[in-house]
């Protein structure tokens, strides 16, 4: 055997020359592979100037360097790329997307607390966007609840003053309960809100979040809002 079964690590033969070759080889990849971060998992086309040691999910369709090696990690070490395969039950941050993932011996799954033998998971993940807030009464975000997800609740930060004429704001769903996840909240910078649901709230259809002036109008400013969800996603065909 010349690596070993699971890192695919190079092993020192017997009377072996330049054995430090090997050596460093094996230190390299147990370098790119522990606490394994990724730096994406959609990227096709390979870097030009990867840093040492980056690593890359392989996603189908790649192409140039990576075409062939569908599904593998690709580790840019001396200059070039080695091929490892990852293995079921690894966990990787993926950089670009900024949440952990999950390896089932198929796909990287974001978020995963769970998964089954046929690729169904239990998924855990935030939603963030810093939301500039419009001056009136009222003001509505993009869409930050994704269809079919069940919502634990919202954190928020005013990044900068709302100003305007309220004294404070609420959040929550327009139009059906526009404090579901705050009220009584500061509008000036470093205010904060923690809206928690009594138990994890189900959403059936894509919804927005409202911001509404208490005692009056904000006038501007931004807010960052974290929804934290769960999904659950199906299994693979």
């Amino acid at each position: 055997m010349s690596e070993t079964a699971r890192l695919g690590l190079p092993l020192v033969q017997a009377a072996q020359a330049q054995k430090h070759v090997t050596v460093n080889g094996a230190f390299e990849r147990i370098d790119a592979l522990a606490q394994l971060v990724l730096q994406s998992r959609g990227v096709v086309t390979p870097p030009l100037a990867a840093g040492e040691g980056e690593v890359y999910a392989v996603p189908a369709g790649a192409v140039n360097g990576w075409a062939g090696h569908a599904d593998r990690l690709a580790v840019w070490l001396n200059g070039g790329w080695d091929f490892l395969d990852p293995q079921a039950g690894w966990r990787a941050w993926i950089a670009d997307e900024g949440v952990v993932a999950l390896f089932d011996g198929v796909d990287w799954i974001g978020g995963a607390e769970a998964v089954s033998p046929g690729g169904a998971a239990f998924r855990h993940r935030i939603v963030e966007t810093d939301h500039a807030v419009a001056p009136g009464a009222a003001s509505t975000t993009a869409a930050l609840i994704p269809a079919g997800s069940l919502v634990y609740g919202v954190t928020g930060r005013v990044l900068s003053d709302l100003g305007g004429t309220a004294a404070s704001f609420r959040i929550g769903i327009g139009g059906l309960s526009d404090d579901r996840y705050g009220s009584g909240i500061g509008t000036q910078a470093g205010a904060w809100f923690r809206g928690l649901t009594s138990s994890p709230l189900a959403y059936y259809a894509d919804t927005a979040l409202t911001l509404t002036g208490e005692g009056g109008e904000v006038g501007g400013g931004a807010v960052r809002i974290a929804v934290h969800l769960a999904e659950l996603t199906l299994p693979r065909a």
